[in-house]
């Protein structure tokens, strides 16, 4: 079904009108970072914003979410919008005056822009809610960052797309890669599924002068990281999406003792289910057997409740493209999938929808760092095209 235009509103004038108060939330929300599962501060400055625009706020869902609802004057379809709210552990490096207060906790990757334009977007479509058919869910969801549980499971726990039943969902996040006046968006899997994985090489310790006494779990470790290589060059289809890293080792107390274990820690990044079930099993089964070669012994986890691959609805993709295209100074641009992690692929597994991004990388701001740096900063020029497009995918499906 085609989208239908039944009302004109020009939402880019609408974000521009209200892009001071947009910039003033995002500056608001970088000051005072919080991390995963600690959004306190955070969710009060988002419930108290939304209720003094009209919308009906529920708070403390699933844990520091909170959830905006706004029903429009006319029947229609249902879309949520959601916005992540955490902060990283990253002392902030970027020289701006606005500068994270937070010791150890720094937005450093955009998620105070996407709170802030999402805020500018329920403004928009409150004072619009006259010509707005069907209901909108605004979604502040917390610890987005965590990897595992996360926060997008929690809320969808405690109904945030039901009463009423989601029709279409959307995300939007700020990219430091892509540059300014780009919308980056794909049909189909977009961004994989993140699996942590923890090996426990457990060996045999004593001096380092006598290793033939001794069953050397660091040297073991080594054997099995590189063995682990192999799963991705040797095991794994070469056509499709993988890469397998080794990012922690953990082992021994001095230099002339060798311990009894090592500890390594890792990530599988893939973006089929296909794929995902068979690295996992490769590694484990390659972290045991060369361990085994060895005389050790190998124990390994996989973090439960990953996060699945993040899946764009082709249909609603495609349809979202349009309504892209349509806002005045911007380029849609088809954009490769990327191994990196995302919880909204939680709520795209409860209803069809977009997750896509907004290019902020502009050298003559000094904008060029990537998302998790600690010299990250934000084209701040950029905010009120994503208020505006999240406010037109709200009100265009909403009219399906």
């Amino acid at each position: 079904m085609a989208l239908r235009r039944a009302y004109n509103v020009d939402f880019l004038a609408e974000a521009k009108r209200i892009e001071p108060e947009i910039v003033e939330n995002r500056r608001a929300l970088h000051l005072h970072p919080e991390l995963a599962y600690h959004e306190e501060r955070t969710a009060k400055f988002v419930g108290d914003r939304l209720e003094s625009f009209g919308v009906k706020v529920k708070r403390g869902v699933g844990g520091t979410g909170v959830l905006g609802t706004l029903v429009g004057a006319k029947r229609g379809r249902v879309v949520a919008l959601r916005a992540d709210m955490d902060a990283l552990p990253v002392q902030e490096m970027a020289e701006v005056e606005f500068k994270s207060k937070s010791d150890g906790a720094m937005h450093a990757c955009g998620h105070d822009t996407h709170m802030a334009m999402l805020l500018g977007t329920a403004r928009i479509l409150s004072e619009n809610k006259d010509k707005l058919s069907g209901t909108v869910k605004f979604l502040f969801q917390p610890a987005e960052e965590h990897g595992g549980r996360g926060g997008a499971l929690p809320m969808i726990e405690e109904g945030v797309m039901e009463n009423p039943r989601v029709d279409f969902v959307f995300g939007l996040h700020i990219d430091g890669a892509r540059k300014v006046g780009e919308f980056g968006v794909r049909e189909g899997p977009i961004m994989a599924a993140p699996d942590t994985f923890r090996v426990k090489i457990i060996g045999k310790g004593g001096h380092g002068s006598a290793p033939h006494e001794t069953i050397d779990p660091i040297y073991v470790a080594a054997h099995v990281i590189l063995a682990l290589q192999g799963v991705s060059s040797r095991m794994i289809n070469p056509v499709r999406p993988f890469v397998i890293t080794v990012g922690a080792i953990h082992a021994g107390t001095k230099e002339n003792i060798i311990p009894d274990f090592a500890d390594l820690e890792g990530t599988i990044r893939t973006l089929d289910e296909k794929t995902r079930k068979l690295a996992k099993r490769k590694v484990a089964e390659v972290a045991k057997g060369v361990s085994r070669s060895f005389g050790a012994r190998a124990e390994v986890e996989f973090e439960k409740d990953a996060y699945p691959v993040t899946v764009n609805d082709p249909k609603t993709t495609a349809e979202a493209i349009r309504v892209l295209r349509r806002i005045p100074g911007m380029k849609v641009k088809k954009v490769e999938a990327i191994l990196g992690g995302e919880d909204f692929s939680r709520f795209l597994q409860k209803a069809p929808g977009t997750f896509y991004f907004l290019g902020t990388n502009n050298p003559a701001k000094g904008c060029v760092y990537p998302n998790h740096s600690s010299r990250f900063k934000v084209d701040e020029d950029v905010l009120k095209y994503g208020a505006a497009s999240l406010a037109a995918l709200a009100y265009e499906f909403g009219n399906r």
